[in-house]
């Protein structure tokens, strides 16, 4: 006798509820360790009522132990929904559920996302809590890794993937996180590592806690791996958000724009007094950026790593822009490994997805000293030469004091491939400083001079009267136009507008080789 719909029905409910996983007890297993559940991580995330999940079903196909043997969801929930009303996709890996490990079926429902992602050309978000490779799978779950890393590397570039870490990320796990373009952790519940504490301690007898060794604050102010840091996953998600604002869903579309009321022609005279005319003097380069912005909002990138060089997203007229600025209180602005790291991922990021690049330049120079020469400045500084050049996306340079030899280049000179550049009256472009200069050219002098320091001080002025100032640049087009402080708003917006259908092309090839 054939089954009434009803009994079908009730036998679905029952398998969809069972693999829901949203009893009390796994709640309470998350709630213990002060985290969310996978499924409210994915409704705090998503406008309301937007998700559709894939693959609830799914199931693994190995032997495990009676009391494993069923595993919910396969430890991790995957799907799609709106984010603003945009399409996105989205996996959230269940911790509760034996440790949220990563078994072949895990990994065959996040690279299936992933490919649902890459063909409705809509970004991927994915929230890590998994305590690694599940070892009752042995090569399948290493299998499963490797199908998830391919994924994130062949659609680099094609899609904006945003990785939350939100509990443990250890081993193999790491490096899914480590591809995307976005990375983002919350204090005290995320870690990220290859070894945890237990093997450094067995192998180096080193002692440390998985906070300091691999934690949020670790990663955003020392290795710079993880780009923002939050107090709670509320204010992770609303962060989110707002950067999702500034993308466009794929390559092939532009950011999108969202005019408000501050009008782009706005002037400011506030930039006067922010940026002093002393070549010495320094200041916080963020207040710049908020008086060009919008409203003067700006979504700051990796603001505790590398603190010479700001990056983040800003909008002009509406028009999402990328910015990358030195920033002349921390380490005088000078370029030095881990900012030219920093600067080159953002702007290949940009890049990536056509989103403009602002460039703000008051730059001394390339940071001296034996560690950086021996810990390769010379490759990584070509890291932010290359991006530069290897960009096609609209770039707009603003000179405001200091651009200084290799740095004027490295910042995106004309010659590095801007299209408009801008430069204050008070800039000094030249191959290096003015007393630098004077040491060089006048050293017979200096040393049979009476008074070496009055001698150089005047031969310093001299020199910035003669080289020290923007118009010799201008005289060569290498400016395009000496603006006062207040006008930069303006000339940025119709900047913007004059590029606004750029196209650029590059020799034909397979892929360039920036100096990794």
């Amino acid at each position: 006798m054939a089954k009434d719909i009803n009994e079908y029905i009730a036998e679905r409910d029952r398998l969809l509820k069972r693999a829901q996983n949203e009893d009390e007890k796994a709640r309470n297993k998350q709630e213990k360790r002060g985290k969310k559940t996978a499924r409210d991580r994915i409704r705090l995330l998503l406008d309301k009522d937007s998700f559709a999940e894939t693959d609830v079903l799914a199931s693994h196909r190995t032997d495990y132990p009676e009391s494993e043997n069923y595993v919910p969801a396969e430890a991790v929930v995957t799907g799609y929904g709106t984010i603003n009303g945009r399409l996105i996709f989205i996996f959230s890996q269940d911790f509760s559920t034996m440790g949220g490990s990563l078994s072949e079926m895990h990994g065959r429902k996040i690279a299936k996302i992933m490919d649902m992602a890459a063909k409705a050309g809509a970004p991927v978000i994915g929230i890590n809590d998994s305590g690694g490779a599940r070892i009752q799978e042995g090569v399948d779950a290493l299998s499963g890794y490797g199908q998830v890393f391919y994924r994130n590397t062949i659609f680099s570039g094609v899609i904006p993937q945003i990785s939350l870490v939100l509990g443990p990320s250890a081993g193999g796990a790491v490096y899914s996180p480590a591809l995307t373009d976005f990375i983002f952790m919350v204090d005290e519940i995320s870690n990220m590592f290859i070894t945890g504490p237990a093997v450094i301690k067995s192998v180096t007898g080193e002692e440390i806690s998985k906070e300091s060794l691999g934690g949020a604050k670790v990663h955003t102010s020392k290795s710079g791996v993880c780009h923002n840091r939050f107090s709670t996953e509320e204010e992770c998600m609303d962060s989110v958000r707002s950067l999702l604002q500034f993308l466009p869903q794929n390559y092939s579309e532009l950011p999108p724009r969202i005019v408000g009321d501050d009008d782009p022609n706005r002037t400011s005279m506030n930039l006067r007094e922010i940026v002093p005319t002393d070549m010495n003097k320094p200041y916080d380069v963020r207040h710049v950026i908020k008086e060009i912005s919008d409203t003067g909002e700006f979504f700051e990138v990796q603001p505790e790593y590398a603190k010479n060089l700001v990056v983040g997203f800003l909008r002009v007229d509406g028009y999402p822009v990328g910015v990358v600025a030195n920033q002349p209180s921390h380490l005088a602005g000078c370029l030095d490994i881990n900012c030219s790291d920093k600067g080159s991922r953002f702007i290949r990021t940009c890049d990536s997805f056509n989103i403009p690049l602002l460039n703000i330049v008051d730059v001394p120079g390339f940071l001296p000293g034996v560690s950086q020469e021996h810990n390769g400045i010379i490759r990584h500084g070509a890291k932010l030469l290359y991006s530069f050049a290897e960009a096609t996306t609209p770039k707009i340079t603003v000179i405001l004091r200091k651009a200084y030899g290799g740095a004027y280049l490295a910042m995106c000179s004309r010659d590095m491939g801007a299209d408009h550049v801008f430069a204050w009256p008070q800039a000094h472009i030249a191959v290096m400083g003015a007393e630098g200069a004077v040491k060089l050219l006048y050293s017979d002098e200096i040393r049979k001079a009476d008074d070496k320091e009055a001698f150089i001080a005047k031969k310093a002025e001299e020199y910035n009267e003669n080289y020290g100032n923007p118009y010799i640049a201008a005289e060569r087009g290498y400016i395009d136009a000496v603006i006062n402080p207040e006008e930069t708003r303006p000339r940025i917006a119709y900047a913007l507008h004059m590029l606004g259908n750029k196209t650029e092309s590059r020799p034909k090839r397979k892929h360039g080789n920036i100096p990794l």
